[in-house]
């Protein structure tokens, strides 16, 4: 059987035009598509700048179905539910992100550290710390290993962030043995709470040989060795105090006194305290001055005479209240009203509030309860500030 040839002239040109015609589909389909995609992306690009986020999370949906391909789509659309608030939404779109085959590992290690955070704004502490552990050796080392220590310290789970803030340390990411004092002292803490004094006192001895410029284990030790009845010993961990972090002795004044009233040390320490009010008039360091006056032997009046004192030296609303409360009034008959109104308006100053976030509180913090700051409240009563 022969073959024609005329089949095979007639073949060609109609193969070159269903090809052709194929090939044009294909592209203007394509074409459409993407004008589909950059459309939905800027609309919503100009929602998001109008501060429209309903909006442009709609039109960032809009923009990965029609390119479900384009991590970036998928990065703004978490980034926007984070911020909304909706953590289950963006979890999900971070999870999409990191079960494709195709991610590269750059976009892998930045989805996982986009899911560490969802987990850490949502709250779970324990599903942030797994996400965080595995951004290990990538660039977002730094910040994983930041947020990991917040978490530690949140839940005070001290050993740990101790561990931390020592590959912190040693990365280079800054000076943390400070930082590591303090965690020994919140379990010397939680051991002398169960009574094991000892081995707290020796948690404090090693927070000093960390960080000996750090005043808290000086003050911890004191107080629990006054709580022991060695006084002695905690009048000479007092006076290194004095010596290494004479700002912060006004936290301790008047623990001090005490103990220098039991070991019979009063002179000693008075000539020590009166030198440092000298440099700084705390009102702390003051009442313990009159305490260890009124231990030496002075008269109740001759030792409140330093409240008189001291508002010759600063005007202060509690030296007024402290010196008017012992005092006799021409009309004593109103003096519980007038001190009691007195006391009132003084209270308020002998706070202490957080240089970071001005949080106040009653007693004194090494880590404020607001911000979570450590040693963000300076040793001095709002009325010093």
């Amino acid at each position: 059987m022969e073959f024609d040839l005329s089949w095979l002239l007639l073949g060609l040109p109609l193969a070159f035009f269903l090809g052709w015609a194929a090939s044009r589909f294909d592209l203007r389909q394509w074409r459409m598509e993407n004008r589909q995609a950059p459309k939905a992306y800027f609309k919503g690009l100009n929602f998001l700048l109008n501060e429209q986020q309903d909006q442009a999370i709609d039109a960032f949906i809009e923009a990965v179905q029609n390119d479900p391909d384009t991590s970036e789509l998928h990065f703004a659309l978490g980034n926007l539910f984070r911020r909304r608030g909706e953590y289950e939404r963006a979890v999900r779109v971070h999870e999409h992100l990191l079960s494709r085959a195709d991610l590269s590992r750059t976009d892998r290690e930045r989805a996982q550290h986009a899911l560490a955070l969802d987990f850490l704004k949502a709250g779970l502490l324990d599903r942030a710390e797994a996400a965080l552990q595995k951004l290990e050796g990538t660039p977002f080392e730094n910040q994983a290993r930041l947020a990991l220590l917040a978490i530690y310290e949140r839940s005070r789970d001290w050993p740990q962030a101790a561990a931390i803030a020592q590959r912190m340390d040693q990365a280079g990411q800054g000076r943390f043995n400070t930082r590591q004092a303090h965690y020994l002292c919140e379990d010397a803490l939680s051991l002398a709470a169960k009574k094991a004094v000892p081995e707290a006192l020796e948690l404090l001895a090693q927070a000093r040989r960390i960080a000996p410029e750090a005043p808290r284990a000086y003050i911890e030790a004191a107080r629990l060795l006054a709580q022991q009845g060695q006084h002695d010993l905690a009048c000479d961990t007092l006076a290194q105090l004095a010596d290494i972090a004479p700002s912060h002795l006004a936290l301790a004044a008047l623990p001090w006194a005490e103990s220098a009233r039991a070991s019979q040390r009063v002179a000693e320490t008075l000539q020590r305290l009166e030198a440092s009010y000298q440099l700084v008039p705390s009102l702390d360091v003051l009442e313990a001055l009159v305490m260890l006056s009124e231990a030496q032997g002075a008269s109740e009046a001759t030792a409140r005479e330093r409240y008189v004192q001291h508002l010759e030296r600063e005007p202060s609303l509690v030296a007024a209240a402290r010196w008017i409360a012992g005092e006799q009034l021409a009309h004593d008959q109103f003096h519980p009203q007038v001190q009691r109104a007195l006391d009132h308006a003084a209270k308020p100053l002998t706070r202490y509030r957080c240089a970071a976030c001005g949080f106040e509180a009653k007693q004194y913090f090494w880590q404020c309860p607001g911000c979570q700051s450590w040693d963000s409240y300076p040793a001095k009563r709002v009325e010093e500030l």
